[in-house]
């Protein structure tokens, strides 16, 4: 499996995860051409894109969704009501591009959002972004994987010093909202295993979050743990920047 984590954070998503040729979008919250030429540094052609799965229906998720008109799009029913799509059911798994695909649901200010655990046969990816809590049922799906694409959204001092409307700052913090730093990397501490591989911090806030702080939080509570590193490779995704994730 391979995961290529094109674009994350409130600007715009979309990740690609390719397994034997196969490949599967993540949301489409960029323009059509960020997306081809970020394609096109790992010599993947957007043409060759089977289905798209969307999180939830925040524009930073969706908004390039009129590019790709002719590519099938999976989601719960209440992302797109009105679009045409093949619906989900959040636990109940599905064959999409040759993986078995999983919803699984979040918890955002979102319709009936979703993360997705993917397997190819042999490797397992949670894709997780945009929730202020994991529910326990989710939970239950998401441990011991190959692969973590994991919300890491703030700092939760940071976030108070920003100029942001206090609606929007208890949005943020709220159950309904975004993982700040310690709570994603309490998460993960509970849910990595002998598998995991690779952790990518995701949807780093770009005013209340910096990559070096995620890294820290992450670092420092796993070392409080008693949990090792030493064989998982952390990084950070980035806005407008992609990076790739393969054993």
């Amino acid at each position: 499996m391979n995961i290529y984590i094109l674009a994350s954070g409130s600007k715009g998503n979309a990740t690609i995860v390719e397994n034997n040729g196969h490949l599967i979008l993540i949301d489409m919250g960029v323009s059509l051409s960020y997306l081809v030429d970020e394609m096109a540094r790992y010599d993947l052609n957007v043409e060759s894109i089977e289905a798209i799965l969307l999180t939830h229906e925040h524009s930073d998720h969706i908004k390039g969704l009129r590019y790709l008109r002719n590519t099938p799009i999976f989601c719960t029913e209440e992302t797109c009501p009105k679009g045409e799509i093949n619906p989900l059911i959040p636990y109940q798994k599905t064959k999409i591009a040759g993986m078995e695909i999983r919803p699984i649901s979040t918890s955002h200010d979102a319709s009936n959002p979703v993360g997705y655990i993917i397997k190819d046969g042999k490797e397992k990816l949670v894709y997780v972004t945009d929730t202020g809590m994991i529910p326990n049922r989710s939970l239950r799906y998401m441990k011991n994987a190959n692969y973590y694409v994991f919300e890491s959204n703030h700092n939760q001092k940071m976030l108070h010093k920003t100029n942001r409307p206090a609606l929007l700052k208890l949005r943020i913090l709220s159950d309904m909202g975004h993982l700040c730093n310690e709570d994603a990397a309490m998460y993960l501490s509970m849910l990595v295993g002998d598998k995991t591989t690779d952790i990518v911090l995701a949807h780093i806030s770009e005013e209340a979050n910096t990559p070096e702080l995620a890294l820290k939080t992450l670092t420092k509570f796993f070392k409080k743990s008693h949990i090792s590193l030493e064989k998982i490779h952390v990084q950070c995704a980035k806005q407008y920047e992609s990076i790739f994730v393969r054993h």
